[in-house]
């Protein structure tokens, strides 16, 4: 990985201010274009180095809830169940686990009694049972790359 990518996903862990155009105070502070800040995102973005760039948002102060799921499928019908569990709009990510518990999931809901009844509509409509894992805690980890 370049210098200038590592610096770039270090400066994105401390945040992008609030403005007309954030990314032109980040890409002065790296010494780039803001149109090469831009593109060097996207870049690592189609190459898989990043698989999110988005904000990051407290879910449960907006009125909201989340929670990790996870589910023993059995392998001959993963694909079928990774279907109608992706079919949820609640459903904010899905993958697959080499584990018992093989598929995993975060449900994201407007309100916290819909993660029950989402949670009942999975079951019923996969026939698989859910195991619900809400958040106790929240803890901020910062990736730092050697420059």
């Amino acid at each position: 990985m370049e210098l200038l990518d590592r610096e770039l996903i270090n400066a994105l862990q401390d945040g992008i201010d609030v403005s007309d155009r954030p990314f032109l105070a980040l890409a002065e502070r790296l010494a780039i274009s803001e149109a090469a800040l831009l593109a060097r995102v996207a870049q690592m973005l189609d190459e898989g180095v990043l698989t999110r760039f988005g904000p990051m948002y407290q879910t449960e102060r907006l009125g909201g809830a989340l929670s990790l799921c996870a589910m023993r499928v059995p392998e001959t019908r993963f694909e079928d169940v990774a279907r109608i569990v992706n079919g949820f709009t609640e459903v904010a990510h899905n993958y697959r686990r080499e584990h018992a518990f093989n598929m995993w999931f975060v449900l994201a809901t407007e309100t916290p009694p819909e993660i029950d009844t989402t949670l009942a509509a999975i079951e019923d409509a996969t026939g698989c049972k859910v195991f619900n894992m809400p958040k106790l805690d929240e803890f901020y980890v910062k990736l730092r790359l050697s420059a």
